[in-house]
C-alpha cells in the first residue's frame, strides 16, 4: 500500500494517492465493523496510549474503540489529574511516555504545533486528534469516506463548508484534503468567522449562504466553537441562525441530491435545524460517526505497519 508515514499529524504532507490508501482500507474495516465478530489481531501486542488535554466525546471514544478492535492494549491518560497539570513540561511527559515503550500515541492538545513537538521527542507513532485551530486530520478522512461512500467519488463536487471557519481545525484539515482531491469547495460565514488564510487554499469565499450553496453537492456544517472567542464574533444566537443556520429554505439552493454534514457536536437550533440534522434522506451526519471508527482503525492499522518495518531495519542493521 502506498502509504510510508511515521506519524499522522496532518492531512498536509499527505499525497492523494496515501490518502485513497487510508479510505480503501478503511473501507475494508466498514465492513469488519458491521460484522457480529468486530475484532482482529492487527494490533495484537502493541499499546496505544491515548492523551486528550482538551475534552472529547467522539474523538477519544471513536480511537478507544478501533485501537480494542484492532487487538491493541489502550490506556486512556486522565490529562486533568495528569503531572502536567502539577507543571510538568510537554517534553517531560514525552520523556516519561518514552520509558512506557508505547506503539502509538493519540493526542488532542489546545495548542496548535503540540503535537509536532510530542513526535519529534517519542520512539512511537503519533496520531493527531486535534490540535488548535491547526489540524484535525482523522476528521477530514472520515468526511471524505462519508462523501465517497455517499456520492460515489471523492472529486469534481461542489463542497460547502459553512459556519465558524476561523476557529475550525476540521474546516482547515478538509479543506487541504478536498482540494488535494480536486473539488470546488466554497467557504460560507460572516466576515469575522472568515480569516483571509483560507482562501489561500483554494476556496472561494461566499458571505451570502443561500448564494453559497447553489448547487453544491455537499452541504458541511461547523459548530461554532464558543469556547474560542474572546469577543463579539456575531450579534446573538438568534441572528446567527436567521443568517447561517441550515433550514429547508436554504438547503433548497443545493442540488437535490445533496448530502448534509456536521462533525458535532451539534448546537440544534443555532448551526443546524433539528428536522434536516435527522433527515435520513440529506443528512450523513451519523455515517460521519460510523466512518470514524473505520477510519481510525485504518490510519492506526498502516502506522503500525510502517512502525513494524522500521524496527524490523534497525535490528537487521544492528547485527551487520
Amino acid at each position: 500500500m502506498a502509504f510510508h508515514a511515521r506519524h499522522l499529524l496532518g492531512i498536509e504532507p499527505l499525497s492523494p494517492m496515501e490518502i485513497t490508501t487510508i479510505l480503501d482500507l478503511a473501507d475494508r474495516y466498514v465492513d469488519l465493523n458491521r460484522r457480529t465478530v468486530k475484532q482482529s489481531d492487527t494490533l495484537a501486542g502493541m499499546t496505544q496510549i491515548n492523551m486528550f488535554f482538551e475534552n472529547s466525546t467522539r474523538t477519544q471514544s471513536s480511537f478507544e474503540i478501533a485501537g480494542k478492535r484492532l487487538g491493541a492494549d489502550v490506556m486512556n491518560m486522565n490529562m486533568a489529574t495528569s503531572s502536567v497539570k502539577k507543571g510538568e513540561t510537554l517534553i517531560d511527559t514525552a520523556m516519561t511516555l518514552n520509558a512506557m515503550h508505547p506503539d502509538l500515541l493519540v493526542v488532542r492538545h489546545g495548542a496548535s504545533g503540540a503535537v509536532n513537538l510530542l513526535a519529534s521527542k517519542v520512539n512511537c507513532a503519533v496520531l493527531n486528534a486535534g490540535d488548535g485551530r491547526h489540524e484535525h486530520p482523522t476528521q477530514a478522512l472520515l468526511d471524505a469516506l462519508t462523501i465517497r461512500r455517499a456520492k460515489g467519488r471523492i472529486d469534481r463536487l461542489t463542497i460547502a463548508i459553512c459556519g465558524d471557519v476561523a476557529h475550525s481545525r476540521v474546516a482547515r484539515s478538509n479543506l487541504i484534503l478536498l482540494g488535494k482531491m480536486g473539488n470546488n469547495l466554497r467557504l460560507i460565514g460572516p466576515p469575522t468567522l472568515m480569516p483571509s488564510g483560507f482562501a489561500e487554499l483554494g476556496a472561494t469565499i461566499i458571505e451570502d449562504m443561500r448564494e453559497g450553496l447553489k448547487g453544491a453537492d455537499v452541504v458541511m456544517m461547523l459548530r461554532l466553537q464558543k469556547e474560542r472567542m474572546d469577543g463579539g464574533f456575531i450579534p446573538s444566537m438568534r441572528e446567527y441562525y436567521h443568517r447561517y443556520g441550515l433550514d429547508a429554505e436554504k438547503l433548497a439552493y443545493a442540488k437535490p441530491d445533496a448530502i448534509v454534514m456536521h462533525p458535532g457536536p451539534m448546537n440544534r437550533g443555532v448551526e443546524i435545524d433539528g428536522e434536516i440534522a435527522d433527515d435520513i434522506n440529506r443528512s450523513v451526519i451519523q455515517d460521519q460517526v460510523e466512518m470514524g471508527v473505520a477510519v481510525r482503525m485504518a490510519c492506526m492499522d498502516l502506522l503500525a505497519r510502517n512502525l513494524r518495518s522500521e524496527r524490523g531495519r534497525r535490528i537487521a542493521e544492528s547485527y551487520v
